[in-house]
């Protein structure tokens, strides 16, 4: 199974940003989706943004515009650009996988599910 490890999160003003990183490790596979999900304090768990093995990408309403999903194939690295950053953006990110469906434009490739997580990297938005 693949193992993920988040970094790059931290404390920054309104209107900031930061860049997080992903780097996945382990069992090699040629179709995936890499996905990066958040949690606030007292709230469920959401989507950010996804990216497929073919690159197919999805946002959530929330963050289009804001955020930018990439990854490094050589690196087996999946970034998350974050500006402007906003107080409600605060939350817990997690990174997470999925592997072996056959990933479309028309379906984001969050959809099916995530089969692995990160531990997950706190972001905190105060001015």
């Amino acid at each position: 199974q693949v193992q993920l490890a988040e970094s790059g999160g931290g404390s920054v003003q309104p209107g900031g940003s930061l860049r997080l990183s992903c780097v996945a490790s382990g069992h090699t596979v040629t179709t995936y989706c890499l996905a990066w999900f958040r949690q606030a304090p007292g709230k469920e768990r959401e989507v950010v943004a996804g990216i497929d093995s073919d690159g197919h990408i999805g946002y959530a309403d929330s963050v289009k515009g804001r955020f930018t999903i990439s990854q490094d194939n050589t690196k087996n690295t999946l970034f998350l650009q974050m500006n402007p950053l906003k107080p409600e953006d605060t939350a817990m990110y997690y990174c997470a996988a999925n592997t072996g469906y056959a990933y479309t434009a028309e379906v984001p490739c969050y959809d099916y599910g995530m089969d692995a997580w990160g531990k997950g990297i706190t972001v905190t938005v105060s001015s």
